[in-house]
């Protein structure tokens, strides 16, 4: 005779229905009953959120704004507010929730893109819509003369805004002069001229001992290049008394047989010392040469 299938004692379904029923009714009963609580009550808790999250990310109290996010305290050369000037420029004031699960890394991008800011090092979240942003900054080194005044430049030859520098602040820069280029980017994007490069690193390497010096600008050597082996530009300084200095290939260069940065410095201070005090001033002066 046939076997009912609905009275088969062995089915899978009537053993585990079994088994559960054992548990249930066992040690482990505690156990599950704790289990089926936080199962339950993380569903209910999933359940309210998805009705209520679209209220709770929109409200007023969450949405980030330029006084909720605190960054690292600009040096002293940057006039811009760093804060609102990346969330405008990235339209994130106050159209942002701090709860979104994208929001830190939107607003590493929003400054990133700010041409002050070098490096984004770290953001964190903060109770209840706080964000803390570690920033690195750019340091001007030097300005560029051009057609349209004197720009502001970094030690990578990126570009800056030059609308945060008085002409007092710029006037105390050291300054390139003899290059015919122009940006060809906007700033916090590179100025595009291996020459300007060349003399950020140089500016990077005076920087203590520019005004002490009384050195008035740097230049490539203007006969075409001068007499360079490679393709690199060389340089020369002129102080305040119209003498002129050869430094030679720019730092980064890294020609062989050249002097280093230091041994530069050091010969500079040498030759201008002995040079102003001597009745006759020499008007070439050479850093390549011991």
């Amino acid at each position: 005779m046939a076997r009912s299938v609905g009275n088969n004692k062995t089915s899978p379904l009537f053993g585990w229905l079994a088994r559960w029923k054992g548990m249930a009714g066992g040690p482990a009963r505690p156990v599950l009953c704790a289990a089926m609580m936080i199962v339950l009550f993380f569903g209910g808790w999933y359940s309210v959120w998805r009705h209520v999250r679209s209220r709770v990310l929109s409200s007023p109290q969450y949405l980030v704004t330029a006084d909720s996010v605190q960054i690292t305290p600009p040096p002293e050369w940057i006039r811009a507010d760093i804060r609102a000037d990346a969330l405008r420029n990235a339209s994130l004031e106050g159209r942002i929730s701090a709860l979104d699960d994208d929001v830190l890394p939107r607003i590493a991008a929003a400054f990133s893109l700010h041409p002050w800011v070098e490096k984004v090092r770290r953001l964190s979240k903060r109770a209840p819509a706080r964000i803390v942003a570690e920033l690195e900054y750019r340091r001007p080194v030097l300005m560029v003369d051009t057609p349209a005044g004197l720009l502001p430049v970094d030690a990578r030859g990126i570009l800056l805004p030059a609308e945060d520098f008085s002409p007092v602040e710029r006037a105390g820069y050291p300054r390139l002069v003899g290059v015919s280029s122009v940006p060809l980017a906007v700033p916090g994007e590179p100025w595009g001229d291996a020459q300007v490069v060349g003399a950020a690193e140089i500016a990077v390497a005076l920087d203590a001992v520019w005004q002490d010096l009384r050195l008035s600008h740097i230049m490539p050597w203007p006969n075409s290049g001068g007499p360079s082996p490679s393709q690199e530009p060389i340089y020369v300084l002129v102080d305040a008394e119209g003498a002129t200095i050869v430094w030679g290939y720019a730092p980064g260069a890294n020609v062989p047989g050249e002097p280093s940065s230091a041994e530069k410095v050091a010969r500079l201070r040498q030759l201008l010392t002995a040079s102003r005090r001597a009745e006759s001033p020499r008007t070439l002066l050479d850093l390549r040469a011991p």
